[in-house]
């Protein structure tokens, strides 16, 4: 198995897809040193879904995914499921504003399901899009994300925002959000962090951060929590992106060959982490404990 000196090695935020690389990304990703990924779902099919059908479908893939890249490349997987949060701008063009806005409702309430069953660890990506889009279906996914945090509330789990590039009050904002429903802020992540969040005292929202050098270099210090990710997509339009599988493991190994005491480092965004925010502790053979 991989890990770096009895760590795991973990990317906290990636897409497979049927179509795409799938298990064989994910060798890539051990043969560098990778142990665990966090599974994030996606559409796989060519339309937006519409109904509650399709994105038990969706999750049912997400899974499978999972169970082969388990078996096929020995690597621990975390899935995450939701509905995205952009798939309601594109149902609101055939089932309106508000059928958009149940059908997605109803979607984080099996998302939330999963969860309580242990088929997921968390919600996501929940949240907004990243794009302007117009007053009312902005007004409607404001009123979906604030849903999936009461349903992680309600399921005691983390969920993995998406939303645009946030600035100090951006951060602060979502922190209320959270507590108004009531959900811990710690147990929200922001994913597809490009920037540096300054560490903070107390209980605020935890960074994924993208796994690009500079910013990896940035925040290695940190006490955390925060997380790394990929945001890789598996799309054969667009080979490597975001960034490639193999990125977090290389960028771990490079850190430890530069100075042994990155280890320690490295421990906050693989192994702290995990148990501060998803209350799970990896391990270096790609095993998972609650």
């Amino acid at each position: 198995m991989g890990g770096i000196s009895g760590l795991p090695v973990v990317d906290h935020h990636c897409h497979l897809a049927p179509s795409g690389e799938g298990v064989g990304a994910v060798r890539r990703f051990r043969a560098a040193g990778g142990t665990h990924l966090f599974l994030a779902t996606q559409n796989y099919e060519p339309r937006v879904p519409l109904d509650l059908e399709d994105y038990r479908r969706q999750f049912e893939t997400t899974e499978r995914l999972a169970r082969d890249v388990r078996e096929d490349a020995g690597v621990g997987v975390l899935v995450v499921v939701a509905p995205y949060p952009v798939d309601l701008v594109g149902a609101a063009a055939t089932l309106g504003v508000d059928g958009a806005l149940e059908v997605h409702r109803r979607a984080l309430d099996l998302a939330g399901r999963w969860v309580r069953e242990r088929r997921a660890v968390a919600l996501g990506e929940v949240g907004w899009p990243h794009f302007e889009v117009a007053p009312d279906l902005a007004a409607a996914s404001r009123q979906a994300f604030r849903h999936a945090l009461q349903v992680a509330r309600d399921a005691d789990c983390p969920a993995v925002v998406h939303s645009p590039d946030l600035d100090a009050a951006g951060w602060s904002e979502l922190e209320a959000e959270a507590q108004r429903a009531g959900l811990a802020p710690r147990r929200l992540v922001k994913h597809y962090a490009r920037a540096r969040r300054a560490p903070e005292p107390g209980a605020g929202v935890v960074p994924s951060y993208l796994a690009r050098k500079e910013l990896f270099e940035q925040v290695l210090p940190d006490p955390g929590p925060w997380f790394l990710e990929t945001d890789f997509l598996d799309d054969p339009r667009r080979p490597g992106a975001v960034l490639d599988l193999a990125t977090v493991p290389r960028r771990a190994a490079a850190a430890v060959r530069r100075s042994p005491s990155a280890v320690e480092l490295l421990a906050g965004p693989f192994l702290r982490s995990v148990e501060e925010v998803y209350r799970l502790r990896l391990d270096p053979e790609g095993g998972v404990r609650a």
